[in-house]
């Protein structure tokens, strides 16, 4: 008994399988090297590390640039149009081409004051310059312990300092006069109305 199978003619309408034949199998996927992503993970956080760093610094630096400067260079403050008034006292002693000292003293009423109170300081000013120096009693003001500053009452005091042109080296006493009673602190001279002026306390 023959048992092999009858041989069947191919049918040339019928495609072949698989069509073109058996080709190359198909190639599995690339792996990844595990390594290589643990490196690149690395660099890139140390990138990131150094670039934050080097913004710091130019942040930092700038920040430390600006404090130095502001300490180094402290604004300054003009003295323009001062007065003594407004200085401590040694800063107006130390002013030489004049000394001025003051203290208390009665009030010597002159044929020309009025009814009212009045106070008077007896002043002594001295040329240390070497330039004329303009005396006048109303180039004189009287400060209060209260700070109330009081212009000079011409002619109501007896003993009033003259109006004079004071030599270098020379000196000249007498009485400035404020309106009503007070206590006297200090009392200001300015060479003219817009020289230099200079404070003694009343003692």
């Amino acid at each position: 008994m023959n048992n092999q199978h009858p041989h069947h003619p191919h049918d040339p309408n019928q495609p072949t399988w698989p069509p073109e034949g058996y080709g190359p199998p198909p190639q599995p996927p690339k792996k990844t090297s595990v390594g290589k992503i643990v490196g690149l993970g690395c660099a890139g956080v140390i990138g990131v590390a150094v670039l934050i760093g080097v913004i710091g610094l130019a942040v930092g630096g700038d920040g430390d640039k600006d404090d130095t400067t502001r300490s180094s260079a402290p604004p300054t403050v003009p003295d323009t149009g001062r007065t003594a008034d407004d200085l401590p006292e040694q800063d107006a002693k130390s002013k030489q081409a004049v000394t001025l000292k003051a203290r208390t003293t009665a009030f010597s009423k002159s044929i020309l004051a009025t009814d009212g109170d009045y106070t008077s300081v007896l002043v002594t000013l001295t040329n240390n310059g070497d330039k004329p120096l303009d005396v006048n009693p109303l180039y004189f003001t009287i400060t209060d312990s209260n700070g109330t500053k009081h212009t000079t009452e011409l002619a109501v005091d007896e003993k009033q300092i003259a109006t004079v042109e004071l030599a270098p080296g020379e000196n000249i006493s007498g009485t400035v006069t404020g309106k009503n009673t007070f206590t006297p602190r200090y009392v200001t001279y300015t060479n003219g109305f817009l020289g230099d002026s200079y404070r003694a306390d009343v003692s």
